[in-house]
């Protein structure tokens, strides 16, 4: 499962119009008034680069949409360092089996560089979702989304070359290339670091 960071300080206009893009991109259609229900359940945060958003055997307690920055989720395995996912700018971010069914987290989330979020802590969550009903129902479309994201990413391993997975996540994904290590990106293809600088080296080539 791909790991998904959401009173509240004051946020400034631009903030504001970009959250409730993002809640709405993620979630669908909102009025006004929901949009500034739920925006009152969020906090601003940062995180300096290094620092560790949740930790693997924690239970992630909040839920946050990338501002700025770079988040890497990993796992570490007795042979290997395993890259699942990198989050950036106007991703949501959450340890899924910790934040929504209090399972002890898969995977290590940690800041790749400095970061900035707009955070929602579990208990205000369970909050929301008291006071807000139609949030159960949107929390259930997320999930959804979450599913079909995972399958997404099954059907490209299953069916797509490695070249073709690298070009489709190059595509998606260009400034990456030269922010982290392309291990990391190597790793998140589901491909040896050879593999990736082979295939590298001739797309450089044929460009």
């Amino acid at each position: 499962m791909t790991p998904f960071a959401l009173p509240l300080k004051l946020i400034n206009c631009h903030t504001v119009r970009e959250f409730d893009e993002t809640i709405q991109e993620h979630f669908g259609q909102l009025n006004t008034q929901e949009l500034s229900l739920i925006r009152s359940y969020f906090y601003e945060e940062k995180l300096s680069r290094n620092d560790f958003f949740t930790k693997s055997g924690k239970i992630c307690d909040r839920l946050s949409i990338v501002r700025s920055g770079i988040l890497r989720i990993y796992a570490l395995t007795d042979s290997k360092e395993i890259t699942q996912w990198l989050s950036t700018e106007n991703f949501l971010v959450t340890e899924v089996m910790g934040f929504f069914y209090e399972q002890p987290n898969r995977w290590n989330i940690q800041a790749f560089t400095d970061v900035e979020l707009l955070t929602i802590s579990k208990a205000n969550y369970r909050q929301l979702c008291q006071e807000f009903p139609k949030w159960n129902e949107i929390e259930k479309r997320f999930i959804v989304k979450c599913f079909a994201m995972l399958e997404d990413r099954v059907f490209t391993h299953l069916s797509m070359t490695a070249e073709e997975r690298y070009e489709r996540y190059f595509q998606q994904n260009k400034e990456l290339f030269n922010q982290v290590p392309l291990q990391y990106i190597a790793s998140v293809l589901g491909m040896t670091a050879e593999t990736f600088s082979r295939i590298r080296k001739r797309q450089s080539e044929s460009s």
